[in-house]
């Protein structure tokens, strides 16, 4: 299963302690933070699968990391849930119009938040609910380490396999080379970045045997983006 990505942005203490266990004993890879200036960096700085965001957190209001995160390119579509004390039915409209997916007043149950977020996913990322990911004609077995493409099967090597995990959980995202040497190589990686273009060419090399449909795109100066328009 691929593990979900959270960022919780939250100024009580105690019940960002309680959300954090919850989420990791349900397998979520969870990075806190009560401020909302910091909350925009650490988004872009690494594109979380979700977001639960408090309304009232220290710096930026919750509403208005809520709007900056719609604007920026890294975020625009990633989840939003807020958590508020407000249950009044303007401040939810406005939480929503801002570009909320959901809304969750307090006090609420964790048990209930974590049915909601997985929810969610289930509905914008279906690859984090399952081993088996699939886009166009492409398939991949993530515990078996497999991928077929139009029921052929396609040998990879172990960064291409990688490599394309990342693509397939994200179709449509459009990836930097860094953004790409942190989550296939890793945050410490010495690896030049340009090294991501040697391995993007072998993936595309195996991907399209055949004279298949070439299904990654090169955006210039931006990066790579799984794309069966390409």
């Amino acid at each position: 299963m691929a593990r979900a990505r959270m960022l919780l942005v939250e100024d009580d203490a105690a019940l960002a302690e309680l959300l954090v266990w919850h989420f990791k004993r349900e397998d979520f890879e969870i990075t806190h933070t009560p401020d909302g200036e910091e909350a925009l960096l650490l988004a872009k700085e690494a594109t979380p699968d979700i977001v639960l965001l408090d309304w009232m957190v220290e710096g930026l209001s919750g509403i208005e990391v809520c709007r900056r995160l719609r604007r920026m390119p890294e975020t625009a579509n990633v989840p939003i849930i807020m958590l508020t004390a407000r249950g009044e039915e303007e401040d939810r409209v406005r939480g929503l119009e801002t570009g909320a997916d959901d809304y969750v007043t307090k006090p609420f149950s964790p048990r209930e938040l974590v049915a909601r977020v997985g929810a969610v996913l289930r509905r914008v990322r279906p690859a984090l609910a399952g081993e088996q990911l699939t886009y166009a004609d492409i398939e991949m077995d993530t515990v078996g380490h497999k991928v077929r493409r139009s029921g052929d099967v396609i040998p990879l090597g172990p960064t291409e396999f990688r490599l394309l995990k990342h693509f397939l959980e994200h179709p449509g995202w459009v990836f930097s080379r860094e953004r790409l040497l942190d989550a296939v190589w890793g945050h410490d990686s010495d690896i030049e970045s340009r090294t991501v273009d040697v391995h993007i060419r072998r993936l595309r090399k195996a991907i399209n045997d055949g004279g298949r449909a070439d299904i990654i795109r090169t955006v210039r100066s931006a990066g790579y983006a799984l794309d069966s328009g390409a």
